[in-house]
């Protein structure tokens, strides 16, 4: 039976497709430390405890570099994965409160980060339409938008993209 020339390109694939699997572990992975209930049931388990779990905590700090932490969805897992650097820390998670205490504060803090983003964006609503003069509104209400490929008007497209906020 002869090789087909498939086999031989899967060969060649193989790193690449371990890399890529291995990436979409360790992001889902990091992703799962910011849920204060997952790092409870670790820490209950004793997995926290762990040399070799402790050491893989520290080789995910990589996850902090901008171009990792692009890719996360739930910026709070780097703050959590910080925290799990510490003993102390790692030690207090076995508490059900301290797990439900931070649940709290996280959602206290997206509720505050919702309402102040909904402001500005409405503090900047507000000031863009002043500037706009009464020739140049007529005349966007001439023209169409145009549209892409996805059908999506680019007027529509520009709301669906986030503002860029400056990283430090």
């Amino acid at each position: 039976m002869k090789p087909s020339r498939c086999f031989s390109a899967d060969l060649f694939s193989r790193p690449e497709e371990q890399a890529r699997n291995r990436f979409q572990s360790e992001l889902e992975f990091v992703q799962c430390l910011a849920n204060p209930n997952y790092l409870n049931f670790l820490a209950q388990r004793g997995v926290l405890r762990e040399r070799p779990f402790i050491n893989y905590l520290k080789y995910l700090l990589y996850w902090k570099e901008p171009e990792y932490a692009k890719f996360l969805k739930y910026p709070h897992c780097l703050h959590m994965l910080e925290l799990l650097q510490y003993e102390h820390f790692r030690k207090e998670l076995v508490n059900a409160q301290c797990a439900k205490f931070i649940d709290e504060q996280q959602l206290l803090h997206w509720q505050h980060y919702s309402r102040k983003r909904t402001r500005l964006q409405q503090a900047l609503a507000e000031q863009q339409q002043p500037q706009q003069q009464p020739h140049t509104a007529a005349a966007a209400r001439e023209t169409p938008p145009s549209s892409n490929e996805d059908g999506l008007a680019c007027d529509d497209r520009a709301q669906l993209i986030p503002p860029q906020t400056e990283t430090l």
